[in-house]
């Protein structure tokens, strides 16, 4: 997917014009196919303890998605959903968002982190291209000169990693005070738009970053999509699904770091 330099700021929200008509996947994804021969047998796997990175996104006093943080030259950068941010129907956005890292029980150890802008393509904002199902936060805390990158760590943005990789799926359920995480094998499904079978990702986990080469240390790695895109991440809560990653999220990475 190839996407225009123009950006423009409309409501407070950043949205980057785009285009995913008539493109084509780069040889670099489809050559990363291949890796299925190698890893498909694997089959999904709880796993215990999740990033500190990732955290719990909230409006009015409730949480009802999730999100990551992506590293930045200013540290500051949050990766979410696109319909986490923006109703995708030109209608408005969702205001007021916070982000709590780490969240768990409860307790915000590393405390709230108030989202100033919302970067979204305008393929999204205009009409809920699914494709194009990801948006970035900037996000600041009061009294706190450091930035929250500082304190939790991030995944690095990845595009173009192919349609079949080993990752860790992480989401804050609606109904729960902790994340869940799982490991699964992704799939390709439709041109633009990647799946995994990961059991209890209901509502609230979307937004929650797909990561590989995870390091054991810090639990951070490099994020290739976020559950969003076919019917806001999926219709059961044990398949999720995710935009695919190209130069339309590098894009729209880029006009937020500048």
């Amino acid at each position: 997917m190839v996407a225009a330099a123009t950006v423009l700021l409309v409501l407070g929200v950043v949205v980057s014009t785009d285009t995913t008509t008539g493109d084509a996947i780069d040889a670099e994804a489809t050559a990363n196919d291949a890796y299925t021969t190698s890893i498909a047998a694997k089959t999904a796997t709880t796993t215990p303890a999740a990033s500190p990175s990732v955290g719990a996104l909230f409006s009015d006093g409730e949480h009802f998605c999730s999100g990551s943080v992506v590293h930045s030259p200013a540290g500051d950068v949050v990766l979410t959903a696109a319909h986490c941010v923006n109703d995708g129907d030109g209608t408005g956005n969702h205001d007021g968002l916070t982000f709590a890292p780490g969240y768990h029980d409860g307790v915000a150890p590393y405390g709230m982190w108030t989202a100033t802008v919302a970067a979204v393509p305008a393929g999204w904002a205009s009409g809920g291209d699914p494709d194009l199902d990801f948006a970035f936060l900037t996000v600041r805390q009061e009294g706190t000169p450091a930035s929250v990158e500082s304190l939790t760590g991030a995944n690095t943005l990845g595009t173009h990693h192919g349609f079949t990789n080993l990752i860790t799926l992480t989401g804050y359920p609606d109904d729960a005070d902790a994340p869940v995480v799982c490991q699964g094998v992704t799939t390709r499904s439709g041109t633009y738009q990647q799946r995994v079978e990961c059991p209890g990702f209901p509502d609230g986990t979307s937004g929650g970053p797909w990561v590989i080469d995870v390091d054991a240390a810090t639990g951070d790695g490099t994020v290739i999509g976020v559950i969003g895109g076919y019917q806001y991440g999926g219709d059961s809560p044990d398949v999720s699904y995710s935009s695919y990653f190209d130069s339309d999220i590098k894009d729209l990475y880029d006009s937020v770091t500048g």
